[in-house]
């Protein structure tokens, strides 16, 4: 047991129990009632009735005020699902609203993010004040009346669906169905993970849950059943998603394409189900939390059962409920069915801030005052975990992590990119103990597993191991990546470079949350040769590039390995991609050719001419290369003045300043030659539209490696007679 005081009673698993059949309870004082509406109530006030229907009914109003001021949004699911998030956060969650990143808070992920105005509506209305990217609490309210009136609208804190950075108390964004759920997945593993690696007797400073509300949508995407699968796996019993039930979506009914039994399937993944009959009943949906709350081995379920647009009788079409506004006559007539005053707009009485402050507010400030009273005593008793603790909280990296970074000599047969990336990684962990990570079922190939002594497998069983085991589920993975960064620990996870496709998605939010989590692709080119072209990533490089904030890295040799790690490990607001061979590479003799550190700019002059002023620039990345060097051996031995530029990121080299740029590729130098195995698409910017590019025009073939460097014309016969073409045309020119 830890310091949240959990109700003693036998978790139900292996069978779906329906809150509704439970013995009906007379609440206790403090505790939520049922939200059965008083009668006789009149239009012109809100009052009289209970307070917690009052609450519930603000957040109503107040979600179909702002969708319908912004003539864009989904009132629908706010109307309906008011009662839950009330009852949630009201009486169970563990969040200090003075304090929405204090460590040890409850995390509540909104899943279903079209219904964003529900979460923002809380935000409001319990107080919750924003912090600044110094993790700096102004005093000031996060999301105030003024912002929810300008709902979806530009530099608005309250967009269209939570976005986090932008709106404090918004735990990650949502949006894309499904995401919310599988970050989830990431969040209770850290907690776990958390609470193994700093919890000592009389100090749990970890013991947070993950609450998630999530609807149809999400059900029917793939990732939240992956998730699912996983979390099931690791008995992740911190973790609680809230299942709306409502069988709308855009199309209309679900019985236009989802006829799941989703009960059966989260009893088949190892979960603990819940059944809530009706959304409004507090009462019950509170029996069910409580149940989650003692049911520590295992995942819960709740599933509840709603109807989009509660309150909004004369609305036929219950999918336009959900995704547009109701229209002004319908919102008077939901109002008026909550004996709310019809014209009014944005609408708080007075005691719901105060009724928030007294439940959610007091509850979660006592917790947190207790949290950093035990931290004090915590320093003293175990400071080198503490100050683990508190660097992890800031993004800092420990002391000396890099002390003992390796070295690789030359060596013309070289090490595969992999391999070296292997040496570093377990350098590096050992030094960073909130460092963990794994592989989507691919750690032999990818050579990510952590094999120093302690590292150890996170398991069920095992929570506190450095080893994670993703399955065969990179989409689930890259969300679960995403939910142990926002938990503050460093993530990484692995596969081949092809499948980044199965998890774009939640790396595209990793870039868009300016979350620092590490992706390391191997297997890079053709170069895998006999698997073939469903195996051979062609377009996935400049797709990865493509993505806004990622910094995506592929090195040339072993040192450059260990530089793109140094750049990486860096990083505290940008995720990034180490894309490695599977075959050897030449360890550059540093001695001739310029120091690795450049990669520290993006790009650098490898190999120049003797006076520095190169007639031809062969450009290279990764395995690439050492091609272009042969190459210039080759010119060098003409009399013909060549530079070789090693460019591992382009992204990194974009953020250096013109005069940096214009050294490396010098303007007035015209012929260039850009060589890697992947789509040319966006080499361009580098050679110019009449430079030469050699790269990837098709998908690659099943064959030897040579075979194909042959047949796609990675040869250095190839790349000598492209520098020589585009030096006639320059002198053409």
């Amino acid at each position: 047991m830890t310091d949240r005081d959990r109700a003693e009673g036998a978790t139900v698993v292996g069978r779906v129990e329906d809150a509704a059949a439970r013995p009906r309870r007379v609440a206790a004082a403090g505790r939520v009632t049922g939200s059965s509406r008083a009668s006789g109530l009149r239009a012109a006030t809100p009052n009289p009735r209970s307070l917690d229907e009052l609450c519930i009914d603000t957040i109503r109003t107040l979600a179909m005020d702002a969708v319908q001021q912004a003539n864009s949004g989904h009132p629908g699911t706010p109307m309906a699902l008011a009662p839950v998030i009330y009852t949630l956060w009201q009486h169970f969650l563990r969040f200090d609203p003075e304090d929405p990143i204090w460590p040890n808070r409850d995390r509540f992920v909104l899943s279903n993010g079209h219904a964003s105005m529900l979460l923002y509506a809380m935000l409001h209305l319990t107080g919750v004040k924003a912090i600044n990217a110094r993790y700096e609490r102004l005093g000031e309210l996060s999301v105030t009346l003024e912002d929810i009136k300008r709902f979806r609208q530009l530099d608005s804190k309250c967009p269209g669906h939570p976005e986090y950075h932008l709106t404090s108390g918004v735990e990650t964004t949502t949006g894309p169905l499904g995401q919310g759920c599988a970050t989830s997945v990431g969040m209770a593993i850290a907690a776990r993970w958390m609470a193994q690696h700093f919890n000592r007797p009389d100090f749990a400073m970890f013991d947070f849950d993950v609450y998630v509300l999530c609807g149809d949508g999400d059900m029917m995407e793939g990732v939240s059943s992956e998730a699912a699968s996983l979390a099931g796996h690791l008995m992740l019993g911190n973790l609680c998603w809230v299942y709306d039930s409502n069988r709308v979506t855009i199309e209309g009914h679900t019985d236009l394409s989802f006829s799941d039994d989703v009960a059966a399937r989260f009893l088949a993944y190892g979960w603990n189900v819940r059944r809530v009959g009706d959304a409004n009943d507090t009462e019950r949906l509170a029996h069910a939390i409580e149940n989650f709350r003692r049911t520590n081995d295992v995942p819960t379920l709740i599933i509840v059962e709603s109807h989009i647009g509660y309150g909004a009788p004369h609305k036929q079409d219950t999918s336009a409920a959900h995704g547009e506004p109701l229209g002004e006559e319908e919102v008077r007539l939901a109002k008026r069915s909550y004996g709310w005053p019809e014209d009014a707009k944005f609408l708080v009485p007075d005691g719901v801030r105060e009724h928030f402050q007294a439940g959610i507010g007091k509850r979660g400030r006592q917790l947190r005052e207790a949290w950093f009273a035990r931290l004090g005593a915590y320093r003293t008793k175990y400071p080198d975990l503490a100050d683990h603790l508190e660097r992890m909280q800031r993004r800092e990296l420990p002391d000396g992590w890099d002390a003992n970074l390796p070295s690789f000599p030359v060596d013309d047969k070289g090490i595969a990119g992999r391999d070296a990336s292997a040496k570093v990684l377990n350098v590096i962990a050992q030094d960073y103990p909130w460092l963990i990570g794994g592989s989507a079922d691919l750690a032999p190939s990818t050579k990510t597993r952590l094999t120093f002594e302690g590292a150890g497998d996170l398991s069920a069983e095992k929570p506190g191991g450095r080893n994670l085991h993703f399955g065969i589920r990179e989409h689930a993975m890259g969300a679960a990546l995403n939910g142990l960064a926002l938990s503050k620990l460093r993530s990484y996870g692995s596969g081949f470079l092809i499948f980044s496709d199965y998890m774009k998605p939640p790396m595209r939010l990793s870039a868009l949350m300016e979350l620092p989590v590490i992706y390391i692709f191997t297997h890079d080119s053709i170069g895998v040769g006999e698997d073939g072209p469903t195996h051979q990533p062609v377009e996935q490089l400049i797709a990865l590039r493509s993505i806004p904030g990622l910094v995506t890295l592929r090195p040339a040799d072993a040192n450059e390995v260990v530089e793109a790690w140094r750049v990486i490990i860096g990083l505290k607001h940008q995720p990034a991609c180490l894309v490695l061979s599977r075959q050897a590479l030449p360890t550059f003799d540093r001695a001739r050719f310029a120091s690795a550190a450049g990669v520290a700019r993006g790009a650098y002059v490898l190999a120049d001419a003797e006076n520095g002023k190169p007639a031809v620039i062969l450009i290279g990345t990764g395995s690439e290369v050492a091609l272009c060097a042969k190459v210039y051996d080759a010119l060098n031995g003409e009399g013909i003045a060549a530079r070789v530029v090693s460019m591992p990121s382009w992204e990194i080299f974009e953020q250096q300043d013109q005069t940096y740029r214009d050294s490396v590729l010098p303007p007035n130098v015209t012929a260039r030659v850009s060589v890697e195995q992947g789509s040319v698409l966006g080499w361009d910017h580098y050679v110019g539209m009449s430079g030469a590019k050699i790269g990837m025009h098709t998908f690659g073939s099943s064959a030897p490696l040579k075979d194909l460097q042959t047949k796609f014309g990675f040869t250095p016969e190839k790349v000598l007679a492209a520098a020589k073409g585009q030096l006639a045309k320059a002198k053409g020119r």
